[in-house]
């Protein structure tokens, strides 16, 4: 919220206009910017010695010019008084200390945290990878591997290694050799040689799209062309080369329902389910409803008791690729498959929908919580830490790695038993140091001693494991650093911050201060009330019908049934021929002036002439009762009343402010910014 939208309320009976043009106040507006971003920003005024500059009244004036009409803009000097004002209010509020209640402080921080996500990404990078799979989406590839593994932290010599073998792999299959066969013989990814259970897929792994493989495999796939051999890519496994066997377009995704039958040796009963699948697609065929098929039959329990409807599906995510070409091949809705046989058992597949991809904008959102999830989340951070790090002065200790390079070779780092160093003189040196915030040895130490499950899944090299998980920490730190510092680097997210933190301050302020005393000062309200009774009277009133119609002929009608006393109902009746509405009757006590009456009417009992406000309106109106100007009731506008009493108890409030504490006005830098105004 804004100090204006928050806090600034002008007089309803003020219209000042700015005799400046559009192009003046624009003029204006660069002008104060350029006298608030000067190499010294000037003080504008001073409470209790605490400064307030230039550069942040500008920037609150501008916002107020933009929001409000031109015709209605206030003079510097009304945005100034109620300027001060505000600063009076949050001094008052610091004063009685209401920033330091807990419900204050939990508001503000979780405020804070969500603000900072926006400024802890890259748009540019992020909107480059959204577009990305959106566009990925659209395509399916069909691609084998080959996978020489080796470990992130692994040893120079175990990296290089492994790149050679791969590499040779890769030119062996240029010069001519078959890739499924050198899959199977040297992939040590375990599918391409398949067991007794499982058959060698040869490297195969069918088609895909986005995000169903990691993101570096996933590009070099898909910056692969068709029958050509990617360059060998790493990944957390290992190092991969690639052969893309078939591109071909996305069939987005299907919802089915199915009815299965396990094999007799994991079925519920000894009946062969050969035969009895066929029995059960014969009765369906014959009339019987699908989903109370499944209900009654199908093995499958989880999709069963929802008439077999399974979640929807693309290609590529389910087990079965046989389950799979069965109901990508259905066409229309409710068709249904013969029986056929999975991995699983016996299937009937019935179609229920088909979901094409939606437009990108419609996709956008979706896709950015994806990314978030995905590894291409690592691509969003590592362009932010490179900014943080061109951001500020980082200072590393020179000796860290070597030093905890050789803590990692003790023979039990890598178990459970490892303890971090209770040396103080190693644990207390500093690790890197950003600004004047330093981390130590023993903050990295502790790190790695919170992470002992994750070291013992490494096998690598102990040098390796160390620089890796330096950066990780050494990232994760600078992330949440900048996130702490953004008031002071991102003007920004300082001023949004700002702005909200006042405002909560202020409304805890006003609410303690004025809201709740206006509605609990009961004798208060009613001694304020009594005080100022003439804004609050009555003018003359009428307890009355008033009649609108279509048309004058209608009118007429309705006026003579009125002066014969006819009831509301029977004139509706009379008047609302053929389903068509001809008069709308507005019942009720209405004062002089009000909206409904006719600006023509004159005030006395009985039925009006017919009166024409608009080309379409013709309106009678039949007063009951005329009722003299009076004094209002309290219960009758108590809302209205502690809306003045609220006034009323701030402006004094403000004065004892004003009185309790000493502002100093910067004359000569005030008198500037007036010129610029006028």
């Amino acid at each position: 919220m804004i100090f204006g939208e928050f806090h600034l309320t002008f007089k309803e009976n003020k219209n000042l206009q700015m005799k400046n043009s559009i192009q003046l106040i624009l003029i204006l507006l660069v002008s104060l910017t350029s006298f608030a971003q000067s190499k010294k920003d000037k003080i504008l005024f001073t409470i209790e010695g605490e400064p307030t500059y230039v550069s942040e009244f500008s920037r609150v004036y501008k916002k107020n010019l933009d929001i409000i009409d031109e015709k209605d803009q206030k003079d510097i000097q009304e945005y100034f008084d109620l300027f001060v004002e505000y600063k009076l209010k949050l001094k008052e509020a610091q004063k009685l200390k209401l920033d330091e209640k807990d419900s204050y402080k939990k508001e503000l921080a979780g405020y804070k945290k969500q603000l900072s996500r926006n400024y802890l990404t890259d748009n540019i990078t992020t909107e480059q990878l959204v577009k990305e799979a959106y566009d990925r989406l659209k395509t399916e590839v069909k691609a084998s591997h080959i996978l020489i593994k080796v470990s992130l932290d692994a040893s120079p010599v175990d990296t290089l290694a492994a790149y050679e073998k791969i590499t040779a792999l890769r030119k062996s299959i240029l010069d001519g050799a078959d890739f499924g066969e050198v899959a199977m013989k040297s992939s040590e990814d375990p599918s391409a040689k398949g067991n007794q259970r499982t058959p060698a897929n040869k490297g195969n792994l069918g088609y895909f799209s986005a995000f169903r493989m990691v993101y570096p495999f996933e590009s070099a796939a898909f910056k692969t062309k068709k029958g050509e051999v990617s360059m060998p890519v790493r990944t957390q496994y290992g190092y991969h080369i690639i052969k893309v066997t078939d591109i071909r377009e996305n069939t987005g995704e299907v919802t089915v329902a199915h009815i299965l039958l396990l094999d007799k040796e994991n079925g519920e009963n000894k009946q062969d389910p050969a035969e009895k699948i066929k029995e059960i697609y014969s009765q369906i065929t014959s009339g019987s409803d699908f989903g109370a098929m499944a209900k009654k039959y199908s093995e499958d329990r989880s999709s069963g008791v929802n008439n077999g409807k399974l979640p929807k599906f693309s290609r590529g995510r389910l087990r079965s690729k046989a389950f799979e070409d069965v109901a990508f091949s259905l066409n229309e809705i409710n068709e249904m498959s013969k029986p056929f046989k999975s991995e699983f058992g016996w299937h009937i597949v019935k179609l229920i929908s088909k979901h094409e991809q939606d437009t990108f904008e419609n996709e956008k959102y979706k896709l950015e919580q994806r990314i978030k999830r995905d590894k291409r989340a690592n691509v969003i951070n590592t362009s932010v830490v490179k900014k943080i790090k061109r951001l500020y002065t980082i200072t590393e200790n020179p000796t860290l790695r070597e030093d905890f390079h050789t803590l990692a070779k003790a023979n039990n780092f890598f178990t459970r038993s490892w303890q971090k160093p209770t040396d103080n003189a190693f644990l207390s040196k500093t690790l890197f140091q950003v600004k004047d915030t330093k981390f130590t040895y023993n903050d990295f130490a502790t790190y790695l001693s919170k992470n002992k499950a994750r070291m013992m899944q490494k096998n690598g090299d102990p040098k390796g494991f160390i620089n890796r998980s330096f950066r990780e920490y050494m990232e994760g730190k600078l992330l949440a650093f900048y996130e702490n510092d953004l008031e002071n680097v991102n003007e920004e997210f300082a001023a949004i911050y700002g702005e909200y933190r006042d405002g909560l301050l202020l409304f805890d302020l006003m609410e303690e201060q004025i809201w709740d005393k206006a509605k609990k000062d009961s004798i208060g309200l009613e001694t304020f009330f009594n005080k100022n009774k003439e804004n609050y009277k009555w003018k003359d009133r009428v307890e009355a019908v008033i009649a609108s119609c279509t048309d004058e002929k209608a009118a007429e009608k309705v006026q003579q049934l009125l002066k014969e006393g006819k009831a509301l109902d029977e004139i509706k009746k009379t008047v609302n021929e053929d389903a068509k509405v001809n008069v709308i009757f507005t019942m009720g006590t209405f004062e002089e002036g009000h909206r409904n009456l006719p600006k023509e009417f004159d005030q006395k009992k009985g039925v009006s002439n017919i009166l024409k406000d608009k080309e379409s309106d013709f309106t009678i109106v039949k007063v009951n009762e005329l009722i003299p100007a009076s004094y209002k009731e309290l219960s009758e506008i108590k809302g209205k009343v502690i809306s003045d009493y609220q006034v009323h108890l701030e402006k004094e409030w403000i004065k004892n402010l004003k009185e309790n504490y000493k502002v100093k006005i910067n004359k000569k830098v005030y008198r500037k910014l007036e010129k610029l105004v006028k």
